[in-house]
């Protein structure tokens, strides 16, 4: 009985081990896409310790940045045009790898506790 335990253990505890180099992903240029409503959008970031400038589509946004930990930050729009704008967001790295890391996202204080994931690769 100690045995299985044990064993069960060590899967958990190698299966958790994800590479999370976050602080190279702290600042420079980055790709990534998403889908709405069945359209896949491909945006482009240029990031700084405390502000990000996103390019999606035809807009461009200015988003101040709060590092929590190496991993988390929040995003906050600087000059919001829309509700949806207004709303902080909490992104966490979950791991990396190379020049890629996979995050997830909420809306902070969204009382549905929606969260999304994506993968953000850095080209500079």
């Amino acid at each position: 009985m100690k045995n299985t335990y044990l064993l069960l253990l060590i899967i958990l505890t190698s299966c958790t081990n994800l590479e999370r180099n976050c602080a190279d992903f702290k600042t420079g240029s980055f790709k990534y896409e998403y889908e709405i409503d069945g359209q896949k959008i491909k945006a482009l970031f240029t990031r700084s310790e405390t502000l990000e400038i996103d390019y999606n589509g035809k807009n461009i946004d200015s988003i101040n940045v709060r590092w929590i930990n190496d991993c988390e930050y929040i995003l906050k729009t600087i000059n919001p045009k829309t509700m949806a704008q207004k709303k902080a967001i909490h992104i966490k790295i979950l791991s990396t790898k190379g020049n890629t890391y996979t995050f997830e996202s909420k809306i902070i204080n969204d009382p549905q506790r929606r969260t999304s994931r994506g993968i953000v690769t850095k080209i500079k």
